[in-house]
């Protein structure tokens, strides 16, 4: 499937939306870290965005210590950033 790629102009106004994702220095991906109150509010996020996911088939590539997620989302068929990612960290910043 061809997926779109973002234009700088297009990222621009994803970042402008999302303040807390910064760019990666590549400038193929959005990032963010998340701090929770516990493992188990940590683990109960990822699992919400893990069905979310799941359901709309563009996983995040992300990582856990304890109270910590990070997480880094891009488009792999586009070679960079596409407004999956803005719909995805969308629905993330929904699920905090």
């Amino acid at each position: 499937m061809s997926v779109h790629r973002l234009s700088d102009s297009e990222i621009a106004a994803m970042l402008a939306e999302f303040p807390d994702w910064i760019l990666r220095d590549d400038g193929l991906a959005i990032e963010r870290d998340f701090k929770f109150g516990d493992f188990n509010a940590a683990f109960g996020f990822m699992t919400r965005v893990a069905l979310y996911a799941d359901k709309v088939d563009h996983h995040p590539e992300w990582s856990n210590v304890y109270n910590r997620v990070h997480i880094t989302l891009t488009t792999h068929d586009a070679d960079g950033l596409s407004t999956r990612d803005a719909a995805m960290a969308r629905a993330i910043e929904g699920m905090i």
